[in-house]
């Protein structure tokens, strides 16, 4: 096998093409990953100011290379900082695509609980089904987040404890609109409801329809850099919505929000 390929007068081995192929695929998750954020338009101001060093230093001007050079030099630390949300939702989605995530075929293959009863998820998930379907109906303003991986991060000091177990009817009268829990989030862990009058970080992106309120935005924000689902019912239009990975997905019908909790719930596990 050769080690050195030659291609119109250019020379390169086999594993530049792997390389090639990987940073190719490191870009596209990293533009996917900042399209539509804040974050996105200071990436390209980084590119421009790496663009800019190379040029200047092409050009053999030297006071400018040696300030565009020490810029860079502190670059990393700087990317760091300022991309740290970013670059750890990045890690997940890398971490969803390797062969030992939960995701995977050959986790659900050789597990020993592959074979384990859903009973459980499937009532949490009829009963929040339940709850938006009466909510939607009486115009019941609600935002209720599922974490799925880990205990999702919140403010404890606004925030009133509940420790319950998932009901329609205890997430009906949370959100009923004369009881102090109805402002906030209602945040879901495992199979207890965890904490309600929660609140949450708004979303910052430009993107989102500027028609949507604080439910919409606060759901997006708390999904941009975790793994959670975000349900919100809207108290104007008695529509649902819901948001993952930032995104939000509006007007949406209870089955297909049913096919969404089981998908997070039931195929995630």
């Amino acid at each position: 096998m050769k080690d050195v390929y030659e291609f119109y007068g250019f020379e390169f081995r086999w594993l530049n093409v792997v390389d090639l192929l990987i940073v190719i695929f490191l870009v596209i998750q990293l533009y996917r990953l900042l399209k539509g954020s804040l974050a996105f338009n200071i990436f390209i101001g980084l590119l421009m100011v790496y663009a800019a060093y190379f040029l200047v230093r092409s050009l053999q001007m030297p006071i400018l290379t040696n300030i565009l050079e020490n810029f860079i030099n502190i670059g990393l630390i700087a990317i760091i900082i300022i991309f740290q949300p970013e670059i750890r939702k990045f890690l997940l989605v890398l971490g969803k695509k390797t062969p030992l995530s939960k995701d995977s075929f050959f986790t659900k293959l050789f597990l020993p609980d592959r074979f384990k009863s859903y009973k459980e998820e499937e009532n949490i998930i009829n009963e929040i089904i339940v709850a938006a379907g009466h909510m939607a109906a009486s115009q019941t303003g609600a935002l209720i987040v599922i974490s799925t991986t880990y205990r999702v991060k919140f403010d404890t000091a606004s925030s009133i404890a509940i420790d319950g177990n998932v009901s329609a009817k205890l997430i009906e009268s949370i959100f009923e609109k004369n009881s102090p829990l109805h402002d906030g989030a209602l945040i879901i862990v495992g199979n207890k409801i965890l904490a309600a009058k929660v609140i949450l970080p708004m979303s910052e992106n430009p993107n989102l329809p500027t028609r949507i309120g604080m439910r919409h935005r606060s759901a997006v924000g708390i999904t941009e850099h975790s793994d959670n689902l975000a349900i919100i019912v809207s108290e104007e239009r008695g529509t649902i919505s819901y948001a993952q990975d930032g995104q939000l997905v509006q007007n949406v019908q209870l089955e297909e929000l049913k096919v969404k909790l089981y998908e997070v719930l039931v195929d995630g596990l």
